[in-house]
């Protein structure tokens, strides 16, 4: 299945970022190619080739793992890590190379070689591949289009477009309906319902295409794109990014407000930061404040704060609508892990509430949990009832939120199956009784072009047309 590796350091420094690459994964850091390309990994292939197996033979390593009580005999042993060799030394061509970690899975390598061959019988199997899971759950990711999100604030869609057909793509026109968006070929479409947002044919890699390493494009998920397109703060307001990196969204949100304004961009891990700020200068993102700092630990009457209007919640969550992610287990922890989660994500929307400019506020998670959604709107809204309502917004988009509450239509929700993009929910919030706020309001929804029109007076229209052959900035 993959060459031989060859040199011991090599091998062992593979492990490390492939481990590296499977934790992002899990944190929502970017997609498998994005983050593979971006790990500066001088063998991209082998990589590549390790940690997809390693994915897609993940739940299979999870059973083998649990089973052989792996981490309660070596508790220094980092999860990730420990997947990646363990998939080697079963399933792939052997483990290479030296390092501590490998020393430590060859000191369980009979029992580990037992509980597969204990799975095999349970299964009643006796091939490693027919412990897969089924053939449509894997394809999900290779079926998902490659959506492509037109950074304005360094160039402008009509460009982009001409590009992509000097390169010899045929451009098909803005998708009327669903069924539309299954492309193949050298073919490409503007998407139905986000304005700056091509679509291409599932497997299209456009890591090494000069647009997108100069910043000109965003490989973004539809509905990882949706929570700054509905929150779609205008141009000079103050706005804050609660959970930011890795900043797909952040230079999302600055585009909307045309570099106008001050995003507070929060997030607490400071390699995430970093990568975020490299990430914001290439996409030519100027109106940010990046801050290593728990949003949990901000006070919201802080003066500094105190023109903040817009927050975008898209807090730590169980990544259970990600494609590319990490099988999710389905054990008797998982709901223990959700109650957690949950808890945390209530802390968080209530806290984000108390901000008092705040007009708009979304709230997303990339779950497809109502423990995570759902849930933790009703049980925050019924503490902030009196000051917040859930807005109903795109009302054409399908699927909608579970009827856990009469409200909850107003959400949206994303699949794989229905919307060809990774699992989402999104929910929007707006303060109540202010003339702002019903004024928005009315604005949300509209799908007039199937385009938030945050300022709809005719002078505003009249800059809009006089652009149309410039980027938007």
């Amino acid at each position: 299945m993959r060459q031989r590796r060859q040199g011991s350091g090599a091998a062992s420094g593979l492990y490390g970022v492939a481990a590296s690459v499977l934790a992002r994964l899990e944190r929502r850091e970017g997609s498998l190619k994005t983050l593979v390309y971006g790990s500066h990994f001088p063998n991209t292939r082998l990589l590549y080739a390790l940690v997809s197996e390693t994915l897609r033979y993940s739940s299979v390593l999870d059973s083998i793992l649990d089973a052989a009580g792996l981490f309660h005999a070596e508790k220094k042993l980092q999860p990730h890590l420990a997947k990646v060799l363990v998939y080697d030394l079963l399933l792939g061509k052997g483990l290479q190379g030296g390092g501590r970690g490998k020393a430590l899975i060859l000191k369980h390598r009979a029992r580990l070689q037992a509980e597969l061959a204990r799975l095999k019988v349970q299964k009643k199997v006796s091939r490693n591949e027919d412990l897969l899971p089924p053939a449509g759950e894997a394809d999900q990711a290779l079926q998902m289009p490659r959506y492509v999100r037109v950074n304005s604030l360094k160039t402008c869609l009509d460009d982009v477009i001409d590009y992509f057909k000097r390169q010899g793509y045929s451009y098909q026109g803005k998708a009327a309906r669903m069924e539309e968006v299954i492309l193949s070929g050298k073919k490409f479409l503007l998407d139905l319902h986000l304005p700056n947002l091509l679509i291409f044919p599932p497997q299209t890699d456009l890591h090494e295409n000069q647009l997108y390493q100069a910043g000109h494009i965003i490989l973004q998920d539809k509905a990882s794109c949706l929570p700054a397109f509905l929150l779609s703060p205008t141009p000079g307001s103050h706005v804050i990014d609660a959970c930011a990196a890795p900043g797909n969204k952040t230079s999302q949100l600055a585009a909307i407000m045309k570099n106008k304004g001050q995003i507070f961009a929060f997030d607490i891990d400071v390699k995430r930061l970093a990568t975020m700020s490299t990430m914001l200068v290439r996409a030519g993102v100027t109106c940010h404040h990046l801050a290593h700092q728990d949003f949990l630990a901000t006070d919201p009457t802080d003066s500094k704060y105190s023109q903040v209007r817009y927050i975008l919640l898209d807090p730590s969550c169980s990544g259970s609508g990600m494609v590319n992610r990490l099988a999710e287990e389905e054990s008797t922890s998982l709901p223990m892990r959700l109650q957690a989660l949950a808890g945390f994500q209530r802390k968080m929307l209530a806290h984000a509430l108390q901000f008092p400019a705040l007009h708009r506020l979304v709230y997303s998670t990339c779950s497809v949990h109502k423990e995570e959604n759902e849930d933790v709107v009703q049980d925050v809204l019924e503490q902030e009832g009196k000051a917040f309502r859930l807005v109903e917004v795109l009302p054409s988009w399908t699927p909608r939120g579970l009827p856990v509450f009469p409200e909850a239509k107003s959400c949206l929700r994303a699949s794989p199956e229905e919307t060809l993009t990774n699992g989402f929910f999104v929910a929007v919030l707006e303060r109540k009784h202010t003339e702002a706020c019903a004024a928005s309001s009315a604005v949300l929804l509209s799908e007039t072009g199937s385009k938030l029109e945050t300022n709809p007076n005719p002078a505003t229209r009249k800059r809009k047309k006089k652009q149309t052959a410039f980027p938007n900035k």
